[in-house]
């Protein structure tokens, strides 16, 4: 899948534009304006429905869980989708709606991390809700080198075996993951 498409996933995912075109969701902040301000004009919260409400939870809370860095990558991919011709923009829309929702809910999880879920979704997109928080802040310390390692040793655990070694890998010093990983992945 093209980085345009997975881009342009991430910009779905946290903008909201996989909704109806015209059905006034809130824009990602532009390059040029401030992190929280609004480009478009969204509809008050009290005319949003419940799912529409934690939609929108959801999207701020990704949003303020991104690095600086990944929310400029944000902005940068939303000025060049922003720059395609509106049926360029409304296919890619399309390609990434018509992806698994496990697929685009990865996108939740940052451009990086967005990047890698589909490869590690079978070891980490069952963590049970007690680990949640501390599996996605290591996994978010990761170097893209590192996730690419891990999505390695992801797809080659048989999944009996799965929740052992991601328990394992969490356990692993951060000094001592790419050792770690090494001795993973050459498996």
């Amino acid at each position: 899948m093209s980085r345009a498409i997975l881009a342009a996933g991430l910009l779905l995912v946290l903008a909201g534009a996989h909704a109806a075109p015209g059905a006034g969701v809130a824009a990602l902040p532009s390059p040029a304006s401030p992190a929280g301000n609004r480009t478009m004009a969204a509809p008050a919260w009290e005319n949003l429905s419940a799912e529409q409400r934690r939609e929108r939870r959801a999207q701020h809370a990704t949003w303020r869980a991104m690095t600086e860095s990944e929310r400029q990558r944000v902005r940068d991919a939303a000025a060049r989708f922003a720059t395609l011709p509106p049926d360029r923009q409304q296919a890619l829309r399309d390609q990434f709606n018509a992806q698994d929702q496990a697929f685009r809910n990865g996108w939740r999880l940052g451009p990086l991390l967005g990047e890698y879920f589909g490869r590690l979704q079978g070891m980490f997109g069952f963590v049970p809700e007690a680990q949640r928080d501390r599996t996605l802040a290591v996994l978010r310390q990761l170097s893209p080198a590192q996730l690419s390692q891990l999505a390695l040793v992801a797809q080659r655990t048989p999944p009996q075996q799965r929740e052992q070694v991601r328990t394992q890998f969490l356990g692993v010093a951060p000094g001592q993951r790419d050792a770690w990983l090494a001795r993973q992945a050459g498996q």
